[in-house]
């Protein structure tokens, strides 16, 4: 065999979907797919969970690193994608076993560079979806046709041969040395296997903890949004109540003043009635004739009365009602005028920009470089904060607080001066892990702390 056909080391470069692995390429057909030489239509619009593998000449697995990569939607790679993959792989922590010795292993959980971890990702480890398993049988399938040295048996050279001194020979006992080999050799696979297990459980465990966090962070988000809803519906409705009570309210001192004079009324001509009724019966039978007719007219003009009022406030209400929908609907349609003008100018600029190639990527803290899609541009400018902090998955007020504690990392606690106490404190890198009161403060003004004090 040449030294030139002699096998090495091979970088290679895997795709996953949900079924498993679905592709596999060597470095340079990936680096082609980098440079934009080639594009790969069935992955466009997608973000792809992909893993960088360094295989040795007995087609074993020494290194894995798992990485994102997007596609736009024409199938071809982000242009600002930079990961040094050869470097995470060889700076990596150990990994579990794979048939040639721990390998190296850099993923979400386990990155030896801190800023490169947001586009990583984890393997699943379960039973029957173990990630590292698929990878170690699709590097024996060989499909993409790996030179594999066959001739790996160390052959035995007589000059390296060394011979026992002669006053050290002695008739050895098979069986005792076949039993301690044999103890030996099942005490070091049992370390071995020990070893790997606690390797495996730990990645596992840090993998789940991390997905753990992301779902408490994405459920609390979804609950703070369902709670803002509630309360602002809530408010909706105390402030109808009230303004309904005190229209009931007004209507009620009116008829109490009506009932008031009313009783007002009757109580004089009864004084007048009972007068007349000492001169004459039949003067007494036509004032109360005349006081009937009277009290009654009263009352249907005063009834009258209060239903043209109450008739008056409807046709106000209906008024009020049709003028906030003329302003609702005209609010609309400049909203609408603003959406067309804006989409003639700023839109047909940012549609040429993107057939050209051009991506729109922006850096936020704890979201770090975010490929922005044409469709999010004008959400992302109207609040370029509560998309970052949507990414985070926590609200924009949390990820507000936590980027002014990542910015100074100090105690905010106030000191019964005034001041602020301002002792440095360690930073929280992600936002779905801040906690007000606990992670910017010390330990001296922690709210766990302080509770521990005064119990």
């Amino acid at each position: 065999m040449s030294m030139q056909n002699k096998p090495q080391m091979v970088e290679a470069v895997v795709f996953f979907n949900e079924r498993g692995i679905c592709k596999e390429m060597l470095f340079p057909e990936f680096e082609a797919l980098l440079d934009g030489v080639v594009n790969m239509p069935e992955f466009a619009d997608e973000q792809m969970r992909m893993a960088y593998v360094l295989i040795n000449p007995r087609l074993l697995i020494r290194s894995v690193v798992f990485f994102y990569l997007d596609f736009d939607e024409k199938g071809a790679a982000d242009s600002g994608w930079n990961l040094p993959l050869r470097h995470l792989a060889d700076n990596a922590g150990r990994g579990p076993d794979m048939g040639a010795g721990p390998i190296r292993l850099a993923c979400r959980s386990q990155c030896p560079v801190s800023w490169h971890q947001m586009h990583l990702w984890d393997p699943g480890l379960a039973p029957g979806k173990n990630d590292l398993v698929l990878l170690r049988d699709a590097v024996k399938r060989n499909n993409l046709g790996v030179l594999v040295d066959d001739d790996m048996a160390s052959v035995m050279v007589p000059e390296r041969l060394q011979m026992v001194a002669e006053d050290k020979w002695q008739a050895p006992d098979p069986a005792r040395e076949a039993a301690d080999r044999q103890s030996e050799q099942k005490e070091q696979e049992h370390r071995v296997k020990t070893a790997q297990l606690i390797k495996q459980q730990r990645l596992r465990i840090s993998t789940l903890s991390k997905q753990y966090e992301e779902d408490m962070a994405r459920l609390k988000l979804h609950a703070e949004e369902r709670l803002r809803g509630s309360q602002s519906e809530i408010h909706s409705l105390h402030m109808a109540l009230r303004q309904q009570e005190e229209l009931n309210t007004s209507l009620k001192a009116q008829l109490d003043e009506q009932v008031e004079n009313f009783q007002k009324t009757r109580e004089e001509m009864s004084q007048q009635l009972r007068a007349l009724e000492r001169h004459s019966r039949t003067e007494a039978d036509i004032l109360r004739s005349q006081f009937e007719g009277e009290l009654q007219a009263k009352v249907a003009a005063a009834v009258a009365e209060l239903k043209e009022q109450v008739a008056i406030r409807d046709v106000e209400l209906a008024y009020s009602a049709e003028q906030d929908t003329q302003q609702q609907q005209e609010v609309e349609r400049l909203k609408r005028e603003r959406d067309e003008f804006a989409a003639q100018g700023g839109e047909q600029i940012l549609e040429r920009l993107s057939r050209l190639g051009v991506v729109f990527v922006v850096y936020h803290p704890g979201a770090g470089h975010l490929t922005i899609p044409l469709q999010d541009i004008a959400r992302y400018q109207d609040n370029p904060m509560s998309y970052a902090a949507a990414k985070c998955f926590v609200s924009e007020a949390q990820y507000r607080q936590w980027l002014g504690h990542y910015q100074q990392p100090t105690c905010e606690a106030t000191l019964s001066s005034g001041e602020r106490c301002a002792m440095p404190i360690d930073r929280v890198e992600t936002p779905s892990r801040f906690v007000i009161g606990e992670s910017n403060c010390c330990a001296r003004h922690k709210a766990g702390t302080r509770l521990r004090t005064v119990s």
